[in-house]
């Protein structure tokens, strides 16, 4: 089966070195196509042109975050790009898997194979995760989840995080109308419970969840370039000139 991963991406200095990284996971990964989803008007050419350099089977799109919430303290990000890409998916595909793939993870290629064959929804541990360092389905020794381990339950039926599960193209085919909402901090919650999945439907992986194959790490951010040095007379017409393309 087809692994359908998505990524919601937004211009910042960090954005390129994470899809590059992540792309190179991707190399050593078969049967999988990556939905790219820009949070921006107009598609990146660089995205475009690295896309293209390595060659794996994808689909570029772009969705904005809907004006009301660009002024909220707590934004809902990447919401729109991963209903975007679940629109694509009900009108390309009748099979496979679906992976919400955040661009500043870092990802164990063994998690890939893990979740292909996924029935329903599969689950798994993810690392970094909150002061308490992971995310996690609670596992009983006959193999089913029973509960959940996670540093912020907040009264949320699958306190997960967005790397810790994937959800078959069936499921989400038969579940037409089920989008993520934008309330931040809910995003995954909502979207499960709109799958009216029951902790019996869980697949759990990554040997009955005793082991780590994704982690938040999240790229350490950067501050926007200071682009007045490399406009000096000095570098005129130097490759800084053609370097400063790549500068965010």
């Amino acid at each position: 089966p087809v692994i359908y991963l998505v990524t919601p991406t937004y211009r910042r200095p960090e954005q390129i070195p994470d899809l590059t990284r992540l792309a190179q996971t991707l190399l050593n990964v078969p049967a999988v196509h990556w939905i790219v989803v820009e949070d921006s008007s107009t598609l990146s050419p660089a995205i475009a042109s690295l896309l293209k350099r390595y060659g794996i089977p994808h689909t570029h799109l772009k969705a904005q975050m809907p004006e009301k919430y660009k002024k909220s303290k707590l934004k809902p990000r990447g919401v729109a790009n991963r209903n975007a890409a679940l629109d694509w998916v009900r009108s390309n595909c009748k099979s496979g898997v679906v992976y919400f793939a955040d661009d500043d993870n870092t990802y164990d290629i063994r998690l890939f194979e893990e979740m292909r064959f996924t029935k329903k929804v599969s689950m798994w541990p993810v690392g970094l995760v909150t002061k308490v360092g992971l995310s996690s389905p609670v596992v009983n020794d006959k193999g089913l989840v029973v509960d959940f381990f996670d540093g912020w339950m907040a009264n949320r039926k699958f306190p997960v995080d967005m790397a810790g599960f994937a959800v078959s193209v069936q499921l989400v085919l038969e579940k037409s109308d089920v989008y993520m909402p934008y309330v931040p901090g809910h995003e995954e919650d909502g979207f499960l419970k709109k799958l009216d999945i029951t902790p019996a439907d869980i697949e759990p992986k990554a040997d009955r969840c005793t082991q780590i194959f994704v982690w938040h790490t999240q790229t350490k951010s950067n501050s926007p370039a200071n682009r007045t040095t490399a406009a000096g007379k000095r570098y005129k017409g130097t490759n800084i000139d053609i370097l400063q393309e790549w500068v965010v």
